[in-house]
């Protein structure tokens, strides 16, 4: 069954990195009880670059709690707690390979959206306190994904989440990953991705883009 497993917030704070002061909101820690999920956020979080993290398209970062087993071997840290890798959601059912750009989900009384993997930025590095993290995530193609909200509404650990429409385009969550990452070249993959209007326009340009340099 598809549930919420755990939900996680956080507000920014200032770090030490590399010798320099930097300000992030990737440490997220779980909450009890109903929560409200708004437009670009759950009430209680806070991104700390706006120009890259929340709004419409990345209002909640989800993350499944699979691929934790997977992290607590690779980094040897059996203390891996729920929100670690600074998502909003951990969810238990659902994963890259198994759900599609546009697919909707009812959770709580809200009702939300894929719309994108995450790319990971330095931060993560951070939180992580190794250098190489960035690489591993992607190269581990356990990137999560985000959710944009359809609906507002109240939301906690232990929710069912429930898939109310699939998106016709058929485009998966780790497609997307894998034309940022491995299969660049691949245009029939560009092609199906650019079609899906869900997608951002930031992704569909990039793919729109990788197109013409193939000479298309």
């Amino acid at each position: 069954m598809l549930n919420l497993v755990s939900v996680n917030v956080g507000l920014p704070r200032e770090v030490t990195w590399k010798g320099k002061t930097v300000t992030t909101g990737i440490f997220k820690v779980p909450v009890d009880g109903p929560v409200a999920l708004r437009r670009h956020n759950l009430e209680g979080d806070q991104q700390a670059d706006l120009s890259v993290h929340g709004g419409p398209s990345k209002a909640v970062y989800v993350y499944p709690s699979q691929h934790y087993d997977y992290w607590r071997r690779e980094l040897e840290d059996s203390e891996l707690a729920w929100g670690s890798f600074g998502e909003n959601f951990t969810v238990d059912g659902v994963d890259e390979e198994t759900v599609c750009i546009g697919d909707v989900f009812r959770v709580g009384s809200a009702r939300v959206v894929v719309t994108e993997p995450r790319m990971p930025c330095f931060k993560l590095g951070i939180r992580f306190e190794r250098a190489d993290m960035v690489k591993r995530f992607l190269k581990s193609q356990r990137t999560g994904f985000y959710f944009g909200v359809v609906d507002e509404g109240l939301v906690q650990a232990g929710d069912r989440l429930e898939r109310v429409a699939e998106h016709p385009g058929g485009l998966r969550v780790a497609d997307v990953t894998r034309l940022y990452t491995t299969e660049r070249k691949n245009k029939a993959l560009l092609r199906k991705a650019i079609s899906v209007e869900v997608l951002p326009d930031s992704w569909r340009g990039y793919f729109k883009h990788q197109l013409e340099t193939l000479g298309e």
